[in-house]
């Protein structure tokens, strides 16, 4: 391992997962925080950290000043996460500059394939199919009508630099596409620095499936099977499971076999994702790659016992891949809920503050990847996303009954969570029998809404009673 020591540019649950990497490699891990994170877990978690700034944002938006604090802090290599300037090229760039490894594809990978219409190109250039769509940027408005006449009713308007389920909106018609071309353009403006957009075709009620490939600087290439990420609110994921329960071997292998087209198509290295729209006819089409390691690599790693952030070091330090595509295999089932300070039962509106008690759930096949703590005040800054619960099992029957249990046992006390909205997810017949697709959530409002019922009371909700009685909360 020729990397030593590593910075972290990234904060919460994945800044302590990459410093747990870190630490079992044997790397020094820096750890950077707003003065917002000043008590933060991945701060006690490295081996060091420095203060980025006083304001909870610019400091982990100014990639000029997080390499400078690299190479100060005397690091060879840095971690960028996910979200942030995850998918930055000029923090890539400015890495590359100074000496610094940056954990993850070259600046010109990420700029062309964060470039919706060139990642389009590059699929099709792969031999991968994708949904029909405007050749290119729209120019203006009436460009986008003429297209989406030629293409058919509904279409999606996308920011091309988007991410993340911004900049995206469904178009049923001509009316509707005209109100949203230039809410699309200001928000992609915004969010993205950049007002260009295109036109695709909407599938509707898709399976939304992605696949993990891992690549290294060698040509070698390969992936770690698919992820079904259909449970998904407003575009932002939920639940992910891998691998799909919803499809079959033949097209497990057919699904993956395009990805690594992909990965090699554009000179990948390093760790990615390539995501799929699968329609009702079971066809295939490319959406866009992720030049960052997921949320969700949990769960791939959990079914194939690969450690993604790992490997993410390994290749950025010059390592060839350690396994070939024969080497690789999966068991059972994992699935990964996305605990969210949010209120379910009111729109899911944020629910910052202090968390009062936290009890992680444990026992066979459970895993808790978190930066939270009993008295750990979750500030307004960031995203809601507090904690994930990653659960595996040998089979789909038992990955059910065992994510109920361990969201049961999982205590987050002085706010509010999803937690009670998963557990109506997995009681509902559709999920139960895998049959679901991205329009699962809108499609069950009822679910939102759950009923309050007496639930078994699991052993820490029991716990936490008996210490509020004797407290006298």
């Amino acid at each position: 391992m020729t990397i030593k020591k590593v910075l972290i540019a990234n904060r919460g649950e994945i800044a302590v997962r990459i410093a747990r990497a870190c630490q079992e490699l044997g790397v020094k891990a820096v750890a950077i925080y707003s003065e917002a994170d000043r008590y933060s877990l991945h701060v006690k978690k490295a081996d060091e950290a420095h203060c980025i700034s006083e304001d909870p944002l610019t400091g982990y938006l100014n990639p000029h000043h997080i390499v400078n604090l690299a190479v100060e802090t005397g690091c060879d290599a840095l971690h960028p996460g996910y979200g942030f300037l995850s998918e930055n090229a000029t923090l890539a760039a400015v890495c590359k500059e100074r000496g610094i490894r940056f954990i993850g594809p070259s600046a010109e990978v990420i700029e062309s394939m964060g470039d919706k219409t060139h990642a389009r190109q590059t699929a099709v250039n792969a031999g991968v199919p994708v949904t029909p769509g405007s050749e290119g940027n729209l120019e203006d408005v009436e460009d986008a009508v003429k297209q989406a006449e030629s293409i058919g009713y509904p279409v999606m308007l996308k920011a091309t630099s988007g991410g993340g389920g911004r900049g995206i909106r469904r178009c049923d018609d001509e009316e509707s596409l005209r109100q949203n071309y230039k809410r699309v353009i200001s928000e992609a403006s915004k969010a993205f620095g950049s007002a260009d957009v295109f036109l695709e075709k909407c599938i509707v009620n898709p399976r939304h499936i992605e696949v993990q490939v891992l690549a290294d600087s060698f040509g070698n290439a390969i992936h770690l099977y698919e992820r079904d990420c259909s449970i998904q609110r407003r575009n932002q994921k939920l639940i992910e499971l891998a691998p799909s329960p919803q499809l079959s071997d033949e097209q497990r292998e057919y699904i993956g076999d395009l990805a690594v087209r992909v990965a090699k198509e554009t000179g990948y290295e390093n760790a990615g994702t390539v995501e799929f729209l699968l329609d009702d006819k079971d066809d295939f089409y490319f959406m866009e790659m992720n030049t960052r390691v997921q949320v969700e690599h949990t769960i791939s790693e959990q079914i194939t016992g690969v450690d993604i952030v790992k490997e993410q070091i390994r290749i950025a330090g010059g390592a060839k891949l350690r396994f070939a595509q024969e080497d690789i295999s999966y068991r059972g089932y994992a699935a990964q809920f996305r605990i969210n300070a949010e209120d379910p039962k009111n729109n899911f509106l944020p629910s910052f503050g202090q968390i009062t008690r936290y009890y992680s759930p444990g026992g066979p096949g459970v895993r808790t990847d978190a930066a939270i703590y009993t008295g750990y005040e979750i500030p307004p800054y960031y995203d809601s996303m507090c904690a994930k619960l990653i659960v595996s099992a040998m089979d789909w029957d038992e990955l059910l009954e065992r994510s109920q249990r361990a969201l049961k046992d999982m205590g987050i006390y002085g706010i509010k969570t999803t937690i009670p909205y998963y557990l109506e997810i997995l009681s509902h017949p559709e999920f139960r029998a895998a049959s679901f697709n991205t329009g699962f959530v809108e499609g069950h409002p009822e679910l939102i809404n759950y009923s309050i019922k007496k639930r078994p009371e699991s052993f820490a909700a029991a716990i936490a009673a008996a210490i509020a009685a004797q407290a006298g909360i």
